[in-house]
């Protein structure tokens, strides 16, 4: 008989084995569709008429001249925001659907909005000036504190103090926010740019007035999310409510500027910190005053949880920049930076490697021996010993080169799920359930999963997902969602191979329970001659198909090693730094990660690979530039908000951290974990190269050259 708990590593087929996705041939030829290429027969287009302030009354909305334009077949106002006010440029007021997209484009522009400005409030980088300015929305977080900070600070062999900073990023997604929506009938159809088909309708089934169950959504394919396409935001709701009026269905997807705008904002961070540190380099007290767009701190010090003495003092600043959601490890990279930064200015005032720093005080951090063995292994991996040397490259000439470390720290657990996997008499197996595959391999995953328990090979499983239709699953996050849907999968694969194993057992002549499945056989456990084939198996069930749902409960199946929690990690950056012009080069970055049992040791490399990409994107380039005067972001194009090309990023190595310890932690989430190190890493080598530390990320030339112009180099 089978059972859920995930095979030992010599019994398993294709866990742990490097497939590449099951889709790549879909997506590379052009087959996948996306919201985008949902064409439906009569189908409008819709454009947004976006506020162009980024903070003002709303006197009145005028859309008459719109609606006169040959061609616009419908419009729609946000009534309730006339007589309030716009909080953030891009806001959107109202929205115009007609028969072709150029005709849409000109009929927004005719629409009338008529303004009392107000003074907009996009300071978050100078707390003095964020908290003094009206209207004051700032919002305090509570202090917190362990130990006597204080006392540690006086006792302290060294102190270091040091404001270190991240600005505000923008998701940027491949594929922009948006759907087609049509009505049929008096039910409407959504194909979605989703992270969450599942969940897509809850709250809008009140908005446009259709009952939750006869709203249908389908995502197939997705360009990117990283936490910005959880729900159906305010695009979604007027896209439905557009086909409701119009009995048409419409497409509205937001256009780039509008997509860098308000598709979603990851918070800025910014911090004042104090360390203290005994002779030997440990770390005996952590003193820091946050702020920025997030939510302050939910910790002390960054991973090193068991610092006797620490204090933190938080500030939520509320803007008039548009929402912050959630982004790859939301809070982590932004917390990171701001800790290991301050940790590695700390090593540096004592004149003491990096590296032996970190190795010391892993000892202060939840998973010590996991974290030695990962700097080390990194350490390696980069050639450490050979390249490294104190602050400030000594070396003649105005390329230095540097070396810089960070650690991380992230949860993983599978979120709730369900899962139905049906047997069918022709011995073909499918696996439904509604989650959503955000470019990581879900699909693969699943069907991986199911196949491993059937003793099948791959190409004899087919994964369903996508579909609000299917089994319900929580939205897809970049770190919950494999542990989930491993689970869920595993559960109703099992299931419906035991109800196989009962219907078959008496043919065989035993008891199911001494039934295996294996190499496309169902066989005697101990008697592999007493056996027969899947498909024969299969056949005995008549014209009846076996379906059974596997339910993953959060907590509920970490305590059998489906899933689990709590991973690490190490980065490892090698930088130069060109002093005259301040241009930073990647010159190589290893990532050591940790995720539980690895299901698929390809695509978990091409995970750490696209978080390292990622990673030295938001370091060196990505920010979001606004007029403090206007409040309007002054970047809200492809040219001027940059992201890294491949001749930016370097030579990146990986290294998965496998064995029967991670293996039976379970399957653990690893979309978001190794995006949260590369800013403190690249950070701490630039600082390595010249001497000082640049405070701020990104670290673009002009800062570079105003650290080196204020600071020195050593």
């Amino acid at each position: 008989m089978a059972i859920a708990k995930w095979p030992v590593k010599n019994k398993r087929i294709h866990l742990g084995k490097g497939y590449s996705r099951l889709d790549g041939p879909e997506k590379v030829s052009g087959a996948a569709k996306y919201s985008y290429d949902i064409n439906r027969e009569g189908m409008l287009y819709a454009k947004i008429c976006p506020s162009r302030h980024a903070h003002a009354k709303i006197n009145a909305i005028d859309v008459s001249a719109a609606e006169k334009m040959k061609g616009v077949v419908v419009t729609w106002v946000d009534e309730d925001l006339i007589g309030k006010e716009a909080m953030y440029a891009g806001q959107i007021l109202a929205a115009v659907a007609a028969e072709t997209e150029e005709i849409a484009q000109d009929a927004a522009r005719r629409v009338k909005i008529s303004y009392g400005p107000l003074a907009p409030h996009v300071i978050d980088g100078d707390l003095a000036r964020a908290t003094a300015m009206e209207p004051n929305t700032n919002v305090r977080a509570a202090k917190k504190a362990m130990g006597d900070v204080d006392a540690a600070m006086a006792k302290a062999h060294v102190t270091v103090e040091g404001e270190y900073g991240a600005e505000m990023i923008t998701h940027c997604c491949l594929e922009p926010h948006g759907q087609v929506a049509e009505m049929q009938g008096d039910e409407m159809h959504i194909w979605a740019s989703t992270q969450g088909v599942t969940q897509y309708s809850k709250g809008l089934d009140e908005k446009i007035g259709i009952p939750a169950s006869k709203i249908h959504v389908d995502c197939q394919h997705l360009g990117g999310g990283f936490g910005s396409k959880f729900t159906h935001y305010k695009w979604g709701v007027v896209c439905s409510m557009l086909s409701k009026k119009s009995g048409k269905p419409v497409k509205l997807l937001l256009d780039r500027d509008l997509e860098l705008m308000i598709g979603g904002n990851r918070p800025s961070a910014f911090a004042k910190i104090k360390v203290g540190l005994e002779k030997d380099g440990t770390i005996s007290a952590f003193d820091g005053k946050f702020w920025g767009t997030g939510s302050a701190p939910k910790s002390l010090a960054y991973l090193f949880t068991k610092v006797p003495n620490q204090r933190t003092e938080g500030y939520r600043l509320k803007n008039h920049r548009g929402s912050s959601v959630a982004w790859r490890a939301p809070g982590r990279p932004q917390h990171c930076l701001l800790t290991l930064a301050a940790l590695d200015d700390a090593a540096a005032a004592l004149k003491m490697d990096a590296l032996e720093f970190f190795v010391k005080n892993a000892g202060q951090t939840d998973r010590p021996e996991v974290y030695r063995e990962e700097l080390m292994i990194a350490a390696d991996m980069i050639d450490y010993k050979r390249k490294a040397h104190l602050r400030g490259d000594a070396a003649p000439g105005p390329i230095k080169r540097g070396l810089g470390i960070s650690m991380h720290t992230w949860g993983g657990l599978g979120h709730d799920s369900e899962c139905d996997v049906t047997i069918h008499p022709d011995g073909s197996v499918e696996a439904k359930l509604g989650t959503q595959d955000l470019g990581t391999g879900t699909r693969t995953i699943i069907t991986m999963v199911v196949a491993e328990t059937m003793g099948l090979p791959l190409d004899a499983v087919t994964a369903k997902i996508g579909k609000n239709a299917y089994p319900a699953s929580k939205s897809s996050g970049g770190s919950t969602t494999v542990g989930g849907v491993s689970a869920s999968s595993r559960l109703a694969a099992t299931s419906a191979l035991n109800t196989l194993l009962a219907r078959v057992a008496p043919e065989l002549g035993v008891g199911a329970g001494a039934l295996e499945a294996a190499g496309g056989k169902i066989r005697e456990a101990k008697n592999h001659s007493n056996a027969i084939a899947w498909k024969d198996a299969c056949g005995m069930l008549g014209i009846n198909a076996i379906t059974e749902r596997g339910t993953n409960k959060r907590d509920e199946y970490e305590k059998i090693g489906l899933t689990g929690n709590g991973v690490g990690g190490v980065q490892i950056a090698d930088v130069s730094v060109d002093i005259e012009t301040g241009i930073v080069s990647i010159n190589e970055m290893v990532a050591v990660q940790d995720c539980g049992l690895v299901v698929d040791l390809k695509l978990a490399e091409s995970q750490v690979y696209g978080a390292l990409i990622m990673g030295v994107t938001y370091a060196l380039f990505e920010e979001c530039v606004y007029d403090p005067a206007t409040g309007r972001m002054l970047n809200a194009d492809m040219e001027f908000y940059r992201l890294a090309g491949i001749s930016d990023v370097g030579r990146l190595k990986v290294h998965m951290m496998t064995g029967e310890e991670y293996d039976k932690r379970g399957v653990i989430g690893l979309g978001e974990p190794p995006v949260i190190s590369p800013g403190a890493a690249i950070s701490n080598a630039v600082a390595n190269a010249i001497g000082v530390r640049v405070p701020r990320l990104p670290l673009t030339p002009d800062r570079v050259i105003e650290a080196l112009q204020h600071g020195g180099r050593a």
